[in-house]
């Protein structure tokens, strides 16, 4: 952890929702005039997309039906550990993207399935902001978790998580439904071992349960809306969270335990801004009176 170079961790499983969860911190800096510094877990790949098939067609060969991007073999994880701890101690570092599809291709100008070049930070920042599958990670060889001063596990229940990731890379990616399930089949063990232990780490976990039938996510026809659901808000430590007032602010929600609140999936949004904001802050204004 760094007063001067504070880092924001947002950890979730593939189709988790983390994107969306981005989105609301780039509100909040935008508003708040903060300037981040973004890392994609993607970018911290040990493969482009080519060369990932290749690699589990390889590892099949020696009887490893369960290589993933889950796991740290298929990851560039000592990378991205020194990438928290540089930019922890001196407010630099670098970074590439993964280009996904055909939007990001004409963004970055790189073919889908490949990576752009290394980078360096833009200097200057406020803090660095990190989304994807091991910003909290803490295993024997690799301790990202040390490193982050905010650490947000976005958890929806796996079904729901499936569901979702079924729709996006099926409708946007181009995957068939098959090709999908294989992939999460493989990851299963990885899942176990390497995301599940993450959100023991994680300051607060936002997980979405959904109140309608999700019981086959593999026939379900549509993504349960906000409005169909619940979010259970996860506080590690509850000292200093004002939970009379998130009650009065949002709607119909109530706490399920000394350290959890459940709200209505359409106040996320707001319930984030009024969790988030002042902790944001916080590690801002540490900053400069640290003279970061």
């Amino acid at each position: 952890m760094s007063a001067r170079h504070p880092i924001i961790s947002v950890t979730g499983s593939s189709g988790s929702g983390t994107s969306s969860v981005r989105d609301t911190f780039e509100r909040i800096f935008r508003r708040e005039s903060v300037e981040a510094v973004y890392i994609e877990g993607d970018a911290f790949h040990g493969y482009d997309r080519e060369g990932m098939k290749a690699e589990m067609e390889a590892q099949a060969r020696k009887g490893n039906n369960h290589f993933s991007h889950f796991g740290p073999e298929a990851n560039l994880l000592a990378e991205l550990e020194a990438t928290f701890k540089e930019y922890g101690e001196t407010g630099t570092g670098k970074a590439r993207h993964y280009v996904h599809d055909a939007e990001e291709e004409a963004r970055y100008g790189s073919p889908p399935g490949t990576f752009t070049d290394w980078e360096p930070f833009a200097e200057g920042s406020d803090l660095l902001f990190y989304e994807g599958l091991h910003g909290a990670i803490a295993t024997k060889d690799i301790n990202n978790a040390r490193y982050a001063d905010l650490k947000i596990g976005v958890v929806p229940v796996i079904n729901l998580e499936w569901i979702q990731k079924i729709h996006r890379d099926t409708g946007s990616r181009g995957y068939s439904s098959e090709a999908v399930t294989d992939t999460m089949l493989r990851r299963m063990p990885d899942y176990v071992h390497y995301i599940c232990p993450q959100f023991t780490e994680t300051d607060i976990n936002f997980q979405r349960v959904p109140t309608v039938d999700t019981s086959n996510p593999f026939i379900a026809r549509w993504i349960p809306t906000a409005d169909e659901s619940l979010v259970v808000i996860r506080f590690k430590d509850p000292r200093g969270i004002d939970f009379p007032y998130l009650v009065s602010m949002i709607h119909d929600s109530f706490m399920s335990r000394a350290n959890s609140i459940v709200i209505p999936g359409g106040k996320l949004d707001i319930a984030m801004q009024l969790i988030l904001t002042p902790m944001i802050l916080q590690l801002v204004e540490k900053k400069r009176r640290s003279g970061g």
